[in-house]
Formats: structure tokens, sequence, C-alpha cells
């Protein structure tokens, strides 16, 4: 039988064959991007890290992601952007000087902690905007995160938890204790009890502004107030992982919920202020977690906790002009971890190998398989 030695030509990718692979090269980790800039000149590896760093606030390691929420910052305020990106760097660079680990910094690990005490020394900061003072703190504030962070990561590591955010919610709330509202150089303004009685009688909700709080829910986690950034944050985090937009977003209506079911300020409701520790409650859940009806219900739980718990700490610092940040979240999602129900516990993720919700969700029944063969050992 004859045989032709002559290969066909391979067919041309189609249009749509290019932008379902465009769009697949974008999600996720884009650990294939991170590959290629291993090679590429030091600025270009930094600016990969700061995006990284910038989306590791919403537990996502993606720098197209970094670059929208980035986008949405500006939008929100030119000036915030710039004292954010300015903790951001502070921290990675003290990072480096101190030799941390090398993969731990190039995914923004050391960065955004730095990020989040630069927006609320911004946020509370009762001298306007463009008051160069502020970058005094700012910088101050931002190597302080990275230092408790080198602290804390070989405490932490012995059960395996995560140092999340617990350096910038220690960080921001030392400094606004030191500084106070009169402080001749940097007055801030005091924080707000979400408890505390109207200034006029409301007797009927707005269903629509209650809605827009959700979105507002997830702005909130950037100090984010206006309803474009808080859709572009939110968009970041889809394209990284559908199964953490739903859930961050499920978990800011969660918060609202809660917050009507204890009558917390309408303003609290309606700026996003009561939804955002329910979203990182539930995205902490389904970034650790391998996702199945189990665990759902613990992002749902994890949600409704970490925003009841948000409004009492909220209420008790009020007292002294100091605000609850996340720690209602970081607590709730760190008591999560700790679970030791088998039915649970066999779905935890490890710290060092999680990735986004999708790749874990493929993988359930090998860590299932690993952990049940562990049990039995």
């Amino acid at each position: 039988m004859w045989i032709s030695d002559k290969t066909s030509p391979q067919q041309p990718e189609g249009l749509k064959q290019r932008v379902i692979k465009t769009l697949l090269y974008c999600t996720g980790e884009m650990q294939q991007f991170h590959i290629q800039m291993q090679d590429k000149f030091f600025p270009l590896q930094l600016a990969e890290w700061c995006l990284r760093g910038i989306s590791q606030v919403i537990l996502v390691n993606n720098p197209l992601s970094g670059a929208l929420i980035l986008a949405a910052l500006l939008l929100e305020s030119p000036w915030q952007a710039l004292l954010g990106m300015l903790g951001l760097l502070t921290s990675t660079f003290t990072a480096v000087m101190l030799g941390q680990d090398c993969e731990e910094v190039s995914s923004g690990l050391y960065g955004f902690n730095g990020m989040l005490v630069a927006l609320l020394m911004g946020v509370f900061s009762s001298a306007g905007e463009w008051y160069w003072w502020l970058l005094l703190p700012v910088c101050l504030g931002g190597a302080t995160t990275t230092f408790l962070w080198s602290g804390l990561a070989p405490i932490l590591d012995r059960w395996d938890l995560p140092v999340s955010v617990f350096p910038f919610n220690t960080v921001i709330l030392l400094y606004l204790a030191c500084t106070g509202t009169s402080n001749p150089y940097f007055p801030n303004y005091p924080a707000l009890p979400p408890g505390a009685p109207e200034s006029t009688n409301h007797t009927q909700l707005h269903v629509s502004q209650l809605l827009q709080g959700a979105v507002l829910g997830m702005g909130q986690i950037f100090a984010c107030q206006a309803i474009g950034p808080s859709l572009l944050i939110l968009v970041a985090v889809l394209l990284f992982s559908p199964i953490l937009a739903v859930h961050s977003l499920l978990g800011s209506v969660i918060g609202t919920v809660a917050g009507l079911s204890v009558s917390v300020q309408r303003a609290f409701l309606y700026s996003g202020l009561a939804g955002f520790n329910g979203a990182l409650g539930s995205m902490t859940v389904v970034t650790y977690f391998i996702l199945n009806w189990r665990t759902h219900l613990l992002s749902t739980a994890s949600a409704f906790l970490s925003s009841y718990l948000d409004f009492a700490l909220g209420n008790l610092l009020a007292f002294v002009g100091l605000p609850a940040s996340s720690w209602a979240a970081t607590l709730t999602g760190t008591l999560m971890m700790l679970l030791t129900g088998k039915n649970l516990r066999e779905y935890r993720i490890p710290r060092g190998q999680v990735t986004s919700p999708e790749i874990n969700f493929q993988s359930g029944i090998q860590w299932a398989e690993a952990n049940t063969n562990v049990d039995d050992v």
C-alpha cells in the first residue's frame, strides 16, 4: 500500500480558538507568563511582582488582575493609588533587602500588607489629599509590615496557617492609636461605630442602594467607595477565578443581610462597609478548601461570622476612635482553617500548594485520597 510521505499542512487557528487560548492564558496564576519574566530586566520583574502584590489583597495571584485593580484605584483617587503603590514598593524592597524567599517575594506576598496600610492611612487622614508629609509614615508602615510578616511566618507555619493580613491590621491600628485626631502633623478622622444611632429617622430601605452596597463591598477592600472601581475589582477576581468571584459577591451580600439583621447604620449598608468582611471571609474558605457542598456551607458560615464579628469589634474600637479594619475576616478565616473535623480536614489544601479554586476542584479527589491515607497510617 502506498503511503504518502507528505505531511498535511496544519490548519490555522480560527479567531474563536485564538480568543479562547488568549483568555485561558490570562486566567488563573499565569504561570507561563511568570516563567517568561524570570530572565527579563529587573524593572520588568519588579512590575510583575507589584501587580501580583496588588492582587494578593483579594487572595488572587494574577498580574492582569493587579493591573485592573490599579486602574480602579487610579479611577477612585490618584492620590490613593500613589500611596498604595509607595507602600507596596517599600514593603517589597524591604523583603528583598532582608533576603526573604524569592518565590514568595515574586508572588507579591510581601507587598500587599504594605499597600493596605498605605491606603488606610490615606483614607483616615484628615489633612486632605496631596499631603506630602504622609509619605513618611506610609514608607515606615510598609516596611514594618514586612518585619511583622517575617516574624509571624515561622510561628504560623507550625499550624500550616497563612500570615494573611495580620501585619496590616496590627500596623494600621498602632499608627492610628499613636497619632489620633488632634495630631499636628498626621491628624486622622475618628472611626464611627456601625451601630451608632441614625441622625434622622429612616423608615424605608432603598433596595437599589442595598444591591449597590453589596457590589461596593468588593471596592471597600481597597477603600474604594465608587461603583465603577468596585466593578473593576470584581472583574479582576473574575479573571482569576469565576468561583472566587461568585463567592466574593455572595459574601458581600451575606454581610449586608447580617447588617440588616442587627440594624447597623444605613451608611454602612449603602457604602459596602457592612459587606467587605463577609466577602473576605467567604473567599478565604474557598481559597484554602476544595469546593464541595460542605465547604460551600462553611464559606457561608464564615461570611456571617466575619460580618457579625466586624460589627462587634467596630462598636468596641469606636469608643477610642479606631476602626475594626479587616480583623474580623482575618480571625474568622484563621479559625476556619484550624477546624479539625474529618469531613473538613480532608478538603484542606496545604498552604504552599494553594492555587485557583478551579484547579483545586479538579484535583479534589487526589487531595482527599492523600489525606485519607495519612489518617489511616
